[in-house]
C-alpha cells in the first residue's frame, strides 16, 4: 500500500472522546486515511456509499442502532468492508462482541476501563496497529486470489525484507495426504491454539465435534478477561460437546472442551497421586506478548502426553504455538494446521507449515473430522 492508496477507515462511536482517540491514532499511522466519522449506526449507514471505507472501527454499544445491527447491515450490503469492534469489558459487552466476531467482524479491541486519555490512546494504538496490518495483508491476498490487482502490493513487496520461502501448494497437498506420526498410539487429548478470527472459526468447527469424542479438548484463544467466558457460553450453546471456561484445579475429563481464561495462562499438571491430570491457571509472564499463550499450554501437554496428543493451530496473527508445536512433534504428537484459504489471518498456521511441523494442513470445514480421525487413529 502506498501514499496514493491508503487504507480508508471510518470511525463509528457514540462517545466523542473515543471518536477523537481513534481518529487521532489512525491519523498517526502511515498509509491510513480517516475518511469520516459517525456517532451511531444509522448515520454511518447513510455515509458508507459516499465515503467508501475499506474498514470501519465500530463501537459495540450505541443508541439508535447498536453495533450488532449495524454489522448485520454491512455484512449484507457491503461484505468487502472490514469491521473492527471497540468493546466494553462487561458481561453484556463480552457477549455482544463474541456475537459480532461470529457474524464476521475481523477483530476487536477492548476499551480501556481507566487511565488518562493519553494512556488510553497508547493502549488502543498498540492493539489497533497490528490488526490494521493484518487486515491490509488479508485484503491483498484476497485481491490476488480473485484476480483483482492491488496497486499497493508491488510497493509492499519492494520495501519489505526477503521472507522465508513459502511452502508450495504441491508440498502442502502432499502433506495433507500423509501421516507422519512418530508412534502408533492414538491421541488422548486435543490442544487447540487460535487467535484472530477464532470465535468465528470455532463457532463453525466445534458443533461438528461429536459429544462422545472420548478425549478432553483444551483451547487457547487470545483474548482478555470477560470475553473468554462469553466465548465459552456461546460455543456451549452451539455444540453437543460441553464447552466451559477452565477453572484452576479441575480434573481433566473426557468429552469436555475447556477454554483458557482471558488474561491467564493454562497448563496441565499431574495430580498428587499421579492418577489424573489437573488444570492449572497461572499469572506467569506473557509469552509471545500473549497471556494466555499457546506455547505455554503445548509445553505441558508435550510433557504429560508423550506420543498421545494432537496439537491444532488455527487462524491467528503472529507465531504463538510454533515453539510448543515443535516440542509436541518431538514427543510424537500429531500436528494439524488450518489452511490459508479458510484462515482469517494465515499467521500462526503459516509458521507451523513453514517449520515443517504439520502432519495435515486442512480447511476449516474438515478440521473437526481431522481431529476426530487423530483420536480414532485413522487420520488418512
Amino acid at each position: 500500500m502506498n501514499k496514493m492508496n491508503p487504507l480508508k477507515v471510518m470511525v463509528v462511536d457514540d462517545t466523542i472522546v473515543y471518536r477523537k482517540i481513534v481518529t487521532d491514532i489512525l491519523s498517526e499511522l502511515s498509509d491510513v486515511e480517516v475518511v469520516g466519522t459517525a456517532s451511531n449506526g444509522k448515520l454511518a449507514l447513510h455515509k458508507i456509499p459516499m465515503l467508501k471505507p475499506d474498514l470501519i472501527t465500530l463501537d459495540i454499544e450505541m443508541p439508535e442502532m447498536n453495533g450488532l445491527d449495524f454489522l448485520a447491515h454491512v455484512q449484507e450490503e457491503w461484505p468487502e468492508i472490514g469491521v473492527v469492534m471497540l468493546s466494553t469489558s462487561t458481561q453484556e459487552g463480552g457477549e455482544m462482541t463474541i456475537r459480532a466476531l461470529e457474524l464476521g467482524a475481523f477483530d476487536f479491541i477492548p476499551k480501556p476501563l481507566s487511565g488518562t486519555m493519553a494512556d488510553n490512546k497508547e493502549e488502543i494504538k498498540t492493539l489497533l496497529a497490528p490488526i490494521l496490518k493484518a487486515f491490509k495483508r488479508r485484503r491483498e491476498i484476497k485481491n490476488i486470489l480473485s484476480g483483482k490487482p492491488d496497486p499497493s502490493v508491488s510497493t509492499i513487496k519492494s520495501t519489505l525484507p526477503p521472507r522465508k520461502k513459502v511452502v508450495s501448494e504441491d508440498t502442502i497437498a502432499q502433506r495433507m495426504k500423509k501421516i507422519a506420526r512418530q508412534n502408533s498410539a492414538k491421541s488422548e487429548i486435543i490442544a487447540i491454539g487460535i487467535s484472530t478470527g477464532g470465535p468465528n472459526a470455532l463457532a463453525k468447527m466445534m458443533p461438528m465435534i461429536p459429544p462422545d469424542i472420548g478425549v478432553p479438548i483444551l483451547i487457547v484463544q487470545h483474548m482478555p478477561p470477560i470475553f473468554t467466558e462469553s466465548l465459552a457460553k456461546s460455543l456451549d450453546a452451539k455444540s453437543a460437546l460441553p464447552v466451559r471456561e477452565a477453572r484452576d484445579g479441575q480434573i481433566l475429563t473426557k468429552n469436555t472442551a475447556l477454554i483458557a481464561p482471558g488474561g491467564k495462562h493454562m497448563k496441565i499438571v499431574a495430580s498428587a497421586d499421579g492418577m489424573n491430570r489437573i488444570i492449572r491457571i497461572t499469572d506467569d509472564p506473557p509469552e509471545n506478548s500473549c497471556r494466555p499463550s499457546v506455547d505455554y499450554l503445548f509445553r505441558s501437554i508435550a510433557e504429560h502426553y508423550v506420543g498421545r496428543a494432537t496439537g491444532v493451530i488455527m487462524t491467528g496473527m503472529g507465531a504463538d504455538g510454533c515453539k510448543g508445536a515443535k516440542l509436541l512433534k518431538k514427543n510424537g504428537a500429531f500436528i494439524i494446521a488450518q489452511d490459508e484459504d479458510s484462515c482469517t489471518v494465515f499467521g500462526m498456521p503459516k509458521e507451523i507449515v513453514e517449520a515443517d511441523l504439520a502432519d495435515a494442513v486442512v480447511s476449516l470445514d474438515i478440521m473437526a473430522q481431522e481431529i476426530v480421525n487423530s483420536v480414532a487413529k485413522k487420520a488418512r
